[in-house]
């Protein structure tokens, strides 16, 4: 079932599979604030300290990184996808998941976003559930007559309960706990990662990028409160570095979670 709801001050989807599955969908960035496996567990975090109003992007959940990554090129850091308004354009049930489509093209950009990419683009991204699994499926076209280079990436926020470690691994010959601040790239990623009971798929996407600030530099962000990095873990499929898409062309990148408890 999917229903229209707000999500703080923002329009928002509810995508609810039969199974008892939940999921929350900002039209603000396209951005999943809340997914609940069929057992009601919550699985992402979000900031008690985020905006949610449209005046920034929103800190926590699953931040849609397009077309740059960080500061690595000269547009708006991470991109402008998180903070332009998506339209849903469709839904439905698909080989038992339940499903909704969100669409943004050049189009919808703001005038300053559209200064910083002056190309012709569509993304769309679905968002599926069911059972204890959620998958996102992120499309890029290149709708110009030029080649465009993008980055992207699913930048998760994984919640960890009260007094849990973040235990990672398939990124390193041996697992690893995050007990500091972390901010690092993994190169090359094929095999799934496991965090704690969370299984991690990803395609198309060739790095995972591992971050967490620490306690000093939470400290510095306005929208995290001191404390909560302790409650969180990102560990994003990502596309760090600029890929050359031509017209005409489509790329696919995917993330499937699977929770195993």
């Amino acid at each position: 079932m999917i229903t229209t709801t707000t999500y703080g001050k923002l329009p928002a989807i509810r995508i609810a599979a039969p199974d008892g599955a939940q999921a929350i969908v900002t039209l603000y960035g396209a951005h999943v604030v809340s997914w609940k496996s069929a057992d009601g567990t919550e699985r992402l975090f979000m900031s008690s300290a985020s905006a949610l109003d449209g005046s920034k992007a929103i800190r926590g959940g699953v931040p849609v990184i397009f077309p740059q990554f960080a500061e690595r090129g000269a547009g708006l850091r991470h991109g402008f996808a998180r903070t332009s308004t998506w339209r849903h354009i469709g839904d439905g049930v698909s080989a038992g998941a339940t499903y909704a489509d969100f669409e943004l093209a050049d189009e919808d950009l703001s005038a300053q976003a559209a200064a910083s990419f002056p190309r012709l683009f569509r993304l769309r991204l679905r968002v599926s559930i069911w059972a204890q699994q959620l998958q996102l499926s992120l499309d890029v076209t290149n709708q110009g007559d030029e080649m465009l280079q993008f980055a992207a990436a699913l930048h998760t926020y994984y919640l960890l309960q009260p007094g849990e470690r973040a235990r990672i691994a398939g990124l390193e010959a041996a697992p690893f706990e995050v007990s500091q601040k972390i901010d690092r790239i993994y190169r090359h990623i094929g095999a799934p990662i496991a965090l704690n009971r969370l299984r991690l798929e990803q395609q198309g996407f060739r790095d995972a990028v591992v971050w967490n600030p620490g306690a000093e530099d939470a400290a510095a962000l306005a929208d995290l409160a001191d404390d909560e990095y302790q409650r969180f873990v990102c560990i994003e499929p990502a596309a760090v570095d600029p890929m050359p898409l031509y017209p005409g062309e489509t790329w696919t990148g995917r993330s499937i979670v699977t929770a195993m408890d």
